[in-house]
């Protein structure tokens, strides 16, 4: 599977999603206080990659956040940018930042590294680190397992991970985790995890 199918699969279901899932109010009151705690009140640029619908770059904006939303799939950006004209929405993909060297102060990859096979998520994070200034902060969201493994997304295939052996990715590229929020299985919800990171220096 290669990101080109990933984008394929979401642009086949978007008005669906969207409906679903495309506004503020139907995310976590949880997830949006620990995403406005590490990104919102510090100057600089975010990135919010894989932002789907926009809703949530749109919740970063209105926090005063200086947010740019990125995606890959055009029917998600013609959404976001007629449902937030006043926000900062373009194609683009987190695995080629069109960006200069430690020129970002955060990124938000909310649910976006899920589809992402295990071998090829050290680069992706090593392009998030050669993005983001240091101290500059990542904040992320991923699907939580007792070891790495795919499973069958009502979407496409996407993958759960240990949470430490994440973070431990994380550190390999440069990151050091700040705090971790954990969320098990509600319903049809899966186990969740967010993980706020800082870039260290050098």
């Amino acid at each position: 599977m290669d990101m080109d199918q990933v984008r394929q699969a979401y642009a086949s279901v978007a008005e669906l999603y969207i409906e679903l899932f495309g506004t503020r109010q139907q995310v976590h009151a949880d997830d949006l206080a620990f995403i406005g705690r590490h990104l919102a009140g510090r100057p600089g640029a975010v990135l919010d990659l894989g932002c789907g619908p926009g809703h949530i770059t749109d919740h970063l904006r209105w926090l005063g956040v200086d947010a740019t939303g990125i995606d890959m799939v055009p029917e998600f950006i013609a959404h976001a940018q007629a449902a937030h004209p006043s926000g900062s929405y373009q194609l683009g993909s987190m695995e080629d930042l069109a960006v200069a060297d430690h020129s970002i102060a955060g990124i938000l990859a909310w649910g976006s590294l899920i589809h992402l096979p295990p071998e090829d998520l050290d680069g992706v994070l090593a392009e998030f680190r050669r993005a983001i200034a240091p101290a500059g902060t990542l904040v992320l969201a991923l699907f939580v397992g007792d070891e790495v493994a795919a499973f069958d997304h009502k979407v496409v295939t996407a993958y759960r991970w240990p949470v430490d052996e994440f973070s431990e990715r994380l550190a390999r590229v440069g990151f050091t985790e700040v705090e971790r929020l954990q969320r098990p299985s509600e319903g049809t919800d899966r186990p969740h995890a967010a993980i706020a990171a800082i870039a260290t220096e050098g």
